[in-house]
């Protein structure tokens, strides 16, 4: 099979590829370029965060011996699992041996079996366009190897195994979650045979580790094609045995978007996010909260506070599955503050500003860009209204913004000048009389050193009158 031109500039001879390549035939052994590699190439994808990816007949540790010398570093975490990553002038490579199986019963953890076969390596890989390898030599023209069609596949963009997928799924659970990442970041279609298998098997899912669940998420939520991917998961009930809180959002009835429920708006919401991990998860959540809020009255149906209650459903679902503290508090508090921009239509003070400012942070833009993305209605009428209230409301933030210092809140004396005026040692009431300035800085503005010192001694004249302690 000739090999497509789009791969060419991979293999020029000066390329890592061609020293690694000779560096394996020199000790006996095959070198092929493999997986999402290949496939982005033929695609012309980029792929900024991928490595290029090689298969070999050599085990782990000879690997480490061809590459020792070359090598600025080795990364060897995944040897036990066949894969050595070689870090070489700024540059990783992923080496791995052929392998025959992985996942067998009920273990989290991957058993690998080897193979001295690539024919055999790439029927185990998880989907046919991730199954071609590119047979290199130093001394011929590389050969596209294809086994499964998955030239075929990638042209029709469909998402098949290799072997039945019983057989691939069985092999690495998680395949079952990655299919639904390669329908959103690559827009292809599972074939139906894939889909039956993940209806039937997805509480094998229980068997993968957190860690790598949420790796796959968290590819999948911020692909161009997210919307196609949830509905899988959706679809499929997989999203079930690692997200039960988005399938129960089908069940509720929105009173503001009445032509959707709850589940169909906020994939819509996604749809509509940009590709930012934070901002993609804090649509997904959003409207958790609804269910559990979920009231009837006069009026019809209500979901009071369920922007409070939601908060506290994504910390905790993010917590399981182990999102790291900053990402985790990020998203919970852009869902806690989605509903605040609505309140403007009753009219903001300068300091309700401030206050909106301070607590979203870092977050604003994202904060602002999900209430906008939160309008989904067919009420072109309505719509227009609730962007042009977020318009105000940015307006009035840089109005503020040219006249102080709106992203620094910051009272003018800090907390060692407060000790030392008050005569107070480090401790929590330090804290008390901070947040006393803070509060007075958001409520009027800026203000001098000298109203600042003023503040001070009302605080101590108010705590000698109630008798409380002035000092630690």
């Amino acid at each position: 099979m000739t090999v497509p031109a789009r791969l060419e500039g991979l293999l020029e001879p000066d390329t890592s590829s061609m020293v690694l390549t000779t560096l394996f035939e020199g000790a006996g052994h095959e070198l092929y370029l493999v997986g999402g590699t290949v496939r982005d190439a033929l695609l012309d994808r980029e792929a900024h965060d991928r490595d290029l990816d090689f298969a070999t007949s050599a085990r782990p540790g000879e690997i480490k011996a061809i590459v020792g010398e070359w090598a600025d570093s080795l990364y060897l975490a995944g040897q036990d699992f066949g894969t050595v990553a070689v870090l070489r002038e700024g540059e990783q490579y992923e080496i791995t041996t052929f392998r025959s199986d992985v996942y067998r019963e009920e273990s989290r953890k991957p058993r690998v079996t080897y193979s001295d076969d690539i024919v055999e390596d790439l029927s185990r890989r998880d989907f046919t366009v991730n199954a071609m390898a590119l047979r290199l030599s130093a001394a011929s023209p590389p050969e596209m190897i294809d086994p499964h069609g998955g030239l075929g596949d990638l042209a029709a963009g469909v998402l098949r195994t290799p072997l039945e997928p019983e057989v691939s799924f069985g092999d690495d659970p998680l395949r079952m979650l990655r299919l639904y990442r390669f329908v959103s970041t690559l827009g292809f279609d599972p074939n139906e045979a894939a889909i039956a298998a993940v209806r039937a098997m997805r509480d094998r899912l229980s068997i993968v580790s957190t860690e790598r669940i949420r790796e796959e998420l968290s590819k999948l939520i911020v692909g161009p094609h997210v919307g196609a991917g949830l509905r899988g998961l959706l679809d499929s009930k997989l999203a079930d045995e690692f997200l039960p809180e988005l399938s129960a959002l089908a069940l509720e009835q929105d009173p503001v978007h009445h032509h959707k429920d709850v589940l169909a708006h906020t994939v819509a919401v996604v749809e509509k996010t940009q590709q930012r991990l934070e901002l993609r998860l804090a649509a997904l959540f959003h409207d958790v909260g609804k269910p559990e809020t979920r009231a009837f009255g006069s009026g019809g149906v209500s979901f009071h506070h369920h922007e409070v209650v939601g908060a506290r459903m994504t910390r905790r679902r993010m917590k399981e599955l182990r999102y790291p503290k900053n990402t985790i508090e990020a998203v919970g508090q852009l869902v806690f503050l989605h509903m605040r921009p609505h309140t403007y239509k009753m009219g903001w003070t300068d300091s309700a500003v401030r206050r909106y400012v301070r607590d979203a942070g870092p977050l604003l833009d994202d904060l602002n860009e999900l209430v906008r993305c939160d309008v989904t209605t067919r009420n072109r009428k309505r719509a227009r209204t609730i962007e042009r209230r977020i318009d105000e409301l940015e307006e009035r933030i840089a109005q503020l913004r040219e006249q102080e210092e709106l992203d620094a809140l910051r009272p003018p004396i800090d907390g060692r000048r407060v000790m030392e005026y008050l005569d107070l040692e480090p401790g929590p009431t330090v804290g008390v009389v901070m947040d006393v300035l803070y509060e007075y800085r958001i409520d009027h503005g800026p203000y001098s050193e000298a109203e600042a010192y003023a503040l001070l001694d009302e605080w101590r004249t108010d705590q000698e009158t109630a008798g409380g302690p002035t000092e630690e």
